[in-house]
């Protein structure tokens, strides 16, 4: 995950954080908790479609789904929710079974069990949908609970960093090179700063 950023490795500079933010950070890296929220067939399907989502299908490197039932086991929530959507637990519960209800009735199969491909075709129905409706709720409002958490718990993780080269906490060594294409000394450049990962995630 460090194609951009060749040699790069944030948890170099863990002994530059403070204690306790080291050991926040230092703590995702270790073994994934134990799934508390999630039924087995539940933890399945939330881990095929988050994968699927953040392209971790053929090499899951990001624990996301575990990450995202310690949210939901401890109501850890954004603090709203669609008024056409439950509170997010039981939203996560009610998704998941559509998508797999989709997904038996399309290919005889449930989502965890089908093909990578056949993954992607349904979640690509859904949204196709946009704001229109998917088994009672706005399809857009489904993805938005997908990738919010999703995203949220990808990006918390320091291989992610690795992967779009942010340094990590700044507390409390500070950043002294500030502006345009200005690096600290553990920083490395972007070794392809004019690629487009919008057009690239299309493709």
């Amino acid at each position: 995950m460090t194609d951009r950023f060749p040699g790069f490795d944030v948890l170099a500079q863990s002994g530059r954080w403070d204690p306790v933010t080291a050991g926040v950070v230092l703590a995702r890296t270790a073994k994934a908790p134990d799934i508390r929220f999630f039924t087995p067939s539940e933890e399945a399907i939330a881990t095929a479609l988050v994968d699927q989502l953040l392209g971790q299908q053929d090499r899951p490197l990001v624990p996301v789904a575990p990450q995202i039932d310690a949210r939901l086991a401890e109501t850890q929530t954004d603090g709203w929710h669609y008024d056409d959507m439950p509170a997010d637990a039981q939203a996560w519960r009610d998704t998941l079974a559509d998508l797999d209800a989709d997904t038996t009735a399309r290919f005889g199969t449930g989502f965890a069990t089908c093909s990578p491909a056949l993954q992607a075709e349904i979640l690509q129905a859904v949204q196709d949908l946009g704001s229109n409706d998917w088994r009672g709720r706005s399809a857009a409002h489904a993805w938005s609970l997908w990738t919010r958490y999703a995203c949220t718990a990808f990006y918390s993780h320091p291989l992610a960093w690795n992967e779009i080269g942010f340094a990590g906490p700044a507390y409390p060594r500070g950043y002294k090179n500030l502006g345009v294409d200005s690096l600290e000394r553990h920083e490395v450049r972007d070794r392809l700063p004019t690629a487009d990962p919008i057009r690239r995630s299309q493709r």
